[in-house]
């Protein structure tokens, strides 16, 4: 069973990762959450508790992985002492394995990954006591044998793994898109594979509500 998220007044919700998280948050036309899925969610929450008078902050950052969010930690995340905290991060550890030969530096593998990622959920809980959201690392794509969505599989297995140890909530993103995949096709979910449309991002943050019990 699920462990359940806890909305109480004043709490300082934080969202940290990568473009898919940023998604142009420092935009005049975006400020403050975004045009993705961090908009979604914030918007419904703030809609639906006003009377909690939510914090709500964006700290995703185009193109991190999860050794610029260990670079980050204390300063985007630890300092804010959320109350509660929703991490996003994997799928440019995993690309960068498979871009251009001057990418290859910035790729992150399974052991950096899976270690770093606990030393920051340690800290998190050590330092702010926050409840923990972890979401799965995705990308969309309907060929089991794209190399790397065969990667990345292991990669959402380790968030798995950490959301069991941490008693933290598990938004299932992968999973789902498998499902979904055979109904709507890869190309109408994104151009890349990687960053979704928008509807996509509403998508997304239906996912997150639902994984907190919203």
């Amino acid at each position: 069973m699920q462990p359940k998220i806890k909305l109480k007044s004043n709490q300082t919700i934080l969202f940290i990762g990568d473009s898919i998280t940023d998604a142009d948050r420092d935009q005049p036309a975006y400020k403050p959450f975004g045009f993705g899925y961090v908009h979604f969610v914030a918007n419904t929450l703030l809609a639906k508790y006003p009377e909690l008078n939510i914090s709500i902050i964006n700290a995703g950052i185009s193109g991190n992985n999860i050794r610029d969010l260990k670079g980050r930690w204390e300063k985007d995340c630890i300092s804010f002492k959320p109350d509660i905290l929703s991490i996003l991060i994997g799928v440019n550890d995993v690309w960068r394995q498979y871009s251009t030969p001057d990418k290859l530096p910035r790729a992150v593998y399974e052991n950096e990954y899976e270690l770093t990622y606990h030393q920051l959920l340690s800290l998190a809980k050590e330092r702010c006591d926050c409840q923990l959201i972890l979401m799965e690392p995705f990308i969309f794509c309907d060929d089991e044998e794209n190399e790397m969505l065969k990667s990345l599989r292991r990669y959402v297995n380790i968030v798995e793994r950490l959301a069991k140890e941490f008693g933290a909530v598990l938004v299932p993103l992968q999973s789902e898109i498998d499902n979904q995949i055979k109904l709507v096709p890869p190309e109408k979910w994104s151009v890349d594979m990687v960053h979704p449309y928008l509807w996509a991002h509403a998508w997304i943050a239906q996912r997150w509500l639902q994984a907190i019990g919203l």
